[in-house]
């Protein structure tokens, strides 16, 4: 990706416009965000105050900006695109085939871009602000990536860590809540090994796709025994790939699942479940070999300190900014929570409205209000037509994440 001269103008609010259309234009997959983490690098060195460290657990930016004596916290946003087709019809559209900021994580820099100019040129802030820029969220390898190349160990260790995430809400409107907030989540390979064959002799065969597509079926009562549970775990078969022709079987069939739960406990006890669903598929059907069963891609629970969240969620409200707590947690995952569990402080994420206004009907506003949950109509985070308003959204997610901030600055250690 490359920058233009433009973009190192004052940092007005169509500057942080600018920042976007063009992070949202060159879109980088996740360990690839080198022209990402570039731009970042040079818009923080163009404010006054901050120190500027590259390359942190590969393309991370980890920028530093020292006040007087006082608590540290830690503000991240996450960098990486989604392979994606995008289809919006925008302007300023990714002009990278089969990759788009579909997740938003493009909001995300630019409005933390400008919550860092604001804490810059604004008074100056006593305690210490460390922006976090993080690569790789989507894979759930980026947080630990910045951890094991010494995050917490080369930078002032903070008091708390703040997060945001831009979401199919009317811009500027927060939801968040205590305790755990979004899901654990891993992918999950299942690879059937059969007898391949002609498909007009079936009996000749085993066949691997017949069992990928009854362990589909069999699995969705694993899910099913935890329909009382308020947050209970979600199963979901995303891809089966098996053979080439019509009338071939194949030798062998992938089954790409990914799977949300809310404990280690119910993790835990639904990947052995699975597995030994996946296994009796395959002797039931006289299969060669077990199959491969490998979980991968794994994000922990996002958990909020309680305490800690309460009062954030109060400063916002209180300044202003319009807050509807959750009553149960969100099935999306996030490897936010790595960073206040490796430095062993309170973490706090919210997400942020970024839909319009005037675009959410009575319906939407009803749905919001008594289920407390995203209306199913807008484009949700990783659609191919996923596309925030920014300019509603920044100013809004500048605010809300200067106004946490700031407030946290000011308490006593």
């Amino acid at each position: 990706m490359t920058t233009t001269p433009e973009l190192h103008e004052p940092a007005t609010g169509e500057h942080w416009l600018q920042v976007y259309r063009q992070l949202h234009a060159h879109p980088e997959l996740s360990g690839e965000e080198h022209g990402t983490a570039r731009l970042v690098a040079e818009e923080l060195r163009a404010l006054p105050g901050w120190e500027v460290t590259e390359r942190v657990g590969g393309t991370g930016v980890v920028g530093v900006l020292q006040g007087g004596p006082g608590p540290v916290i830690w503000l991240r946003a996450d960098m990486d695109a989604l392979p994606v087709q995008e289809d919006t019809g925008l302007a300023y559209a990714s002009t990278v085939s089969g990759v788009m900021h579909a997740c938003g994580h493009d909001v995300h820099v630019a409005a933390l871009l400008g919550a860092c100019a604001e804490l810059a040129t604004g008074p100056r802030p006593t305690g210490t602000v460390v922006a976090i820029f993080q690569p790789a969220e989507e894979t759930g390898a980026g947080a630990q990536r910045m951890v094991d190349d010494g995050v917490v160990q080369r930078f002032p260790k903070p008091a708390i860590v703040l997060g945001q995430h831009v979401a199919p809400l009317p811009a500027g409107l927060v939801i968040s809540r205590s305790g755990p907030l979004m899901a654990a989540s891993d992918s999950i390979r299942v690879t059937f090994t059969g007898r391949g064959g002609h498909g007009s002799q079936p009996h000749l065969a085993v066949d691997p796709l017949l069992m990928a597509a009854s362990l589909v079926v069999r699995m969705q009562t694993l899910t099913a025994r935890q329909s009382a549970v308020p947050a209970s775990a979600v199963l979901t078969a995303g891809a089966l790939h098996a053979g080439t022709r019509p009338n071939i079987i194949s030798e062998t069939a992938e089954l790409l699942l990914t799977l949300r739960t809310f404990s280690d406990t119910a993790r835990q006890r639904i990947l052995d479940d699975l597995q030994r669903l996946a296994e009796s598929e395959a002797t039931g059907a006289g299969a060669p070999k077990p199959p491969e069963f490998v979980p991968y891609d794994h994000f922990p629970v996002t958990v909020n300190t309680p305490g800690d969240t309460e009062r954030v969620m109060a400063t916002l409200a209180a300044a202003g900014v319009p807050y509807m707590p959750l009553d149960n947690p969100l099935t999306g995952s996030e490897d936010f929570g790595v960073f206040g569990t490796a430095a062993g402080v309170p973490s706090v994420f919210w997400h942020i409205g970024g839909i319009d206004w005037v675009r959410f009907t009575e319906e939407d506003q009803h749905i919001m209000l008594t289920e407390h949950t995203i209306p199913p109509r807008f484009p949700s985070n990783h659609s191919p037509r996923f596309a925030p308003d920014p300019e509603q959204t920044l100013p809004a997610a500048i605010t809300a994440m200067v106004t946490a901030a700031r407030a946290e600055l000011s308490r006593s250690e």
